[in-house]
């Protein structure tokens, strides 16, 4: 494989669950990118990484190495831990998120922006699959078909983010989501008719819940249905659950999902075309985590050419996400 530069991009990991070992497991197959610390809010000495010779740090610890990392990847939830992160670490490194409720992107962008600007860094934010990849795809349908809707499904699988907002409730112990597309509303989308869909009409949630022992269930239940940007505009069914039936029936973390483009040409519209990009994950987290390390490949090109600020996948050269040189993309993929 030929590299666009010899040189590697030290990469920082903030955070070190399941979306931080996906992307140390995502940066073995980076040829220009090294895993250079890792950072967490756990004990240091009672964490063992996967890469050997790599240290790892307390998280408050990060701000006094701001030489020795290139980006820092932060792989915090959504619902509490980037909206703090990501502005604090903005001014200090280049940085990377994943942050994924999608009504709070505006406002996460401007604080990151002017946290970014103000450090000299650049920020890249909303890298995922949705928001990300499946975000792409629907501004590159768009824009080939003005003339038609967009339809976005997702699921069935777990969603991270989701289930990070029901355990941080009080009385929850831990917790699955699985967001789940209703059959008759995607096949409705796939038809080219352009049908008008609600939120409620397109997806289900059902949520498998471990709650602490003697804890308000009924309370439980009320806060996840009612929960704004989560659950509240959908049909939302809550199981509870033991700790063991959790990691026997709800083990894994996959996930998937489509992005539909129904558009009309010619005349008169009378033809119709459907763009459809789907996605089928066995691990939503390391699936994000390799959208992060491409990413973060990205923000150090871009801060390299003095583009700072905050940006997302739309503001992104597509080139910039591959560590093949432009002469290669060319002679291969064009």
């Amino acid at each position: 494989m030929e590299n666009t530069s010899t040189m590697e991009i030290k990469v920082g990991i903030m955070g070190y669950g399941n979306l931080g070992r996906g992307v140390e497991c995502a940066l073995k197959n980076a040829p220009d990118m090294r895993l250079a610390a890792v950072f967490t809010r756990r004990s240091p000495e009672n964490m063992k990484i996967l890469t050997p010779g790599v240290g790892v740090y307390r998280a408050e610890e990060a701000e006094g190495m701001t030489d020795a990392l290139d980006v820092l990847i932060l792989c915090g939830g959504s619902a509490t831990d980037l909206p703090v992160q990501t502005p604090k670490y903005a001014r200090l490194f280049n940085a990377v998120d994943s942050f994924d409720t999608h009504a709070r992107i505006p406002a996460h962008f401007a604080a990151v922006d002017a946290a970014a600007r103000e450090g000299g860094k650049t920020a890249l934010i909303s890298c995922g699959w949705d928001p990300g990849m499946f975000s792409v795809n629907r501004l590159y349908a768009g824009s080939v078909l003005p003339d038609g809707k967009d339809y976005t499904f997702w699921g069935k699988g777990v969603s991270q983010g989701h289930s990070d907002a029901i355990r941080r409730i009080d009385g929850v112990l831990n917790a699955r989501q699985y967001t789940v597309p209703i059959e008759s509303a995607l096949e409705a989308a796939r038809s080219g008719k352009n049908p008008s869909l609600t939120v409620r009409e397109k997806h289900k949630r059902e949520c498998f819940v471990v709650a602490e022992e003697g804890a308000d269930r009924a309370r439980i239940e009320r806060e996840i249905k009612t929960m704004p940007n989560y659950f509240d505009e959908y049909d939302t069914i809550v199981h509870f659950i033991t700790e063991e039936e959790l990691k026997r029936d709800h083990g894994g973390i996959p996930h998937g999902g489509f992005v539909i483009r129904t558009g009309k040409t010619g005349k008169n519209g009378e033809n119709s075309h459907v763009i459809e990009y789907s996605l089928k994950l066995d691990s939503n987290p390391e699936f994000t985590s390799s959208v992060l390390v491409a990413c973060a490949r990205a923000v150090h090109r871009l801060n390299a050419e003095g583009n700072v600020g905050c940006k997302t996948l739309f503001d992104v050269p597509p080139a910039y996400l591959s560590p093949l040189s432009a002469e290669v993309l060319r002679r291969t993929l064009l």
